[in-house]
């Protein structure tokens, strides 16, 4: 019987190879997190005419939420994509929240003459999700960008 000694790492470079299938894999990420910031703003239409049906993308009146939508690549080999943290003192859901998922809200409203808080109000918003819908359209991109 004949042996045959097989060496493979002469025969395949494997940290080229991996090198290179990281490099596609970041490539894939920061373009499908790009995408998806791309469709989440481009969802958020002008204010004129009212807010959004619920179930719609919210309407903007100022560009306030729009301009704080990013994408952000983790070397560990994930993508962030959606609107900045905005936190609010009393812990309760902060704007993009609300949007997203829709809730209830207490406002505390100041005494225009005295300053002082002088009453509260409950605002009930329905959800226009603008995240979710896209993150599912860029999920079928990424899978096409891992393909190739």
């Amino acid at each position: 019987m004949i042996g045959v000694d097989l060496k493979l790492h002469y025969f395949f470079d494997t940290a080229a190879v991996e090198r290179a299938l990281q490099q596609k894999q970041r490539r894939a990420l920061a373009r499908t997190g790009a995408y998806a910031r791309a469709i989440i703003r481009n969802s958020m239409k002008s204010g004129r005419g009212g807010s959004a049906p619920p179930g719609q993308p919210p309407r903007y009146h100022l560009r306030t939420l729009k301009d704080r939508i990013f994408f952000a690549y983790d070397p560990a080999g994930s993508v962030v994509v959606g609107p900045t943290l905005s936190t609010n003192s009393d812990g309760t859901l902060t704007v993009p929240e609300l949007l997203e998922q829709g809730g209830t809200v207490t406002v505390r409203r100041r005494d225009a003459r005295t300053g002082k808080y002088t009453r509260r109000e409950r605002h009930r918003y329905r959800p226009r999700p603008f995240v979710a819908p896209a993150l599912t359209a860029a999920m079928a991109r990424l899978r096409e960008e891992l393909r190739e």
